[in-house]
């Protein structure tokens, strides 16, 4: 179900006529905050080769580091599904979270009472100022579809979520859901 309205937790995903953008080329998008001053989201579906003890030596965890998106990729961001064990919380949707106290997570990590399905670990996130999300919806950048997964949705996003979307979607989708990276190179 394609939404035209844009609330917190809801999925974009790239439009297929999205090419040559290396961020957003076949992205799935968490937005995690939608205001009339701007919006806020991370990238769910592209690993980076990265794992968190290589950014934070002092976690001995291993879990992947996700490209969030091209807004401040020094900084780290991390969703979540455990609000009752990370304080700070703030609850973007169907149980997903966003931030929280690093050091409890830290501890959480090191002890494994934190699993792989529970977090998600960004350099950077997606940004739009006022309105620019909305002109890039009215320029068919984005499809907005609803977060079905819920909170299970940090297990669910792979390197092949988008495919797994568009053929969800269907229709004038389903040709695209085995086109090349670039279809310029078929």
């Amino acid at each position: 179900m394609i939404s035209e309205t844009l609330i917190k937790g809801q999925l974009l995903i790239s439009e297929p006529s999205i090419i040559g953008d290396t961020s957003f080329n076949r992205s799935v998008i968490l937005l995690a905050e939608h205001t009339k001053d701007g919006s806020v989201g991370f990238i769910i579906n592209k690993p980076l080769k990265y794992c968190i003890n290589d950014l934070v030596p002092e976690i001995t965890a291993k879990f992947k580091i996700y490209n969030g998106g091209p807004v401040e990729q020094d900084n780290l961001y991390f969703i979540h599904n455990v609000p009752n064990l990370i304080p700070n919380s703030i609850e973007i949707s169907n149980g997903i979270y966003w931030g929280g106290d690093f050091e409890s997570t830290k501890e959480l990590l090191n002890n494994s009472i934190i699993k792989k399905d529970n977090i998600r670990f960004f350099l950077g996130y997606t940004g739009w100022g006022e309105n620019q999300l909305e002109t890039e919806m009215n320029a068919n950048s984005w499809i907005v579809a609803p977060n079905i997964y819920k909170n299970k949705i940090i297990g669910k996003a792979t390197t092949h979520f988008w495919k797994e979307q568009i053929i969800e979607l269907g229709g004038e989708y389903l040709i695209w859901s085995n086109a090349p990276e670039n279809p310029y190179l078929n």
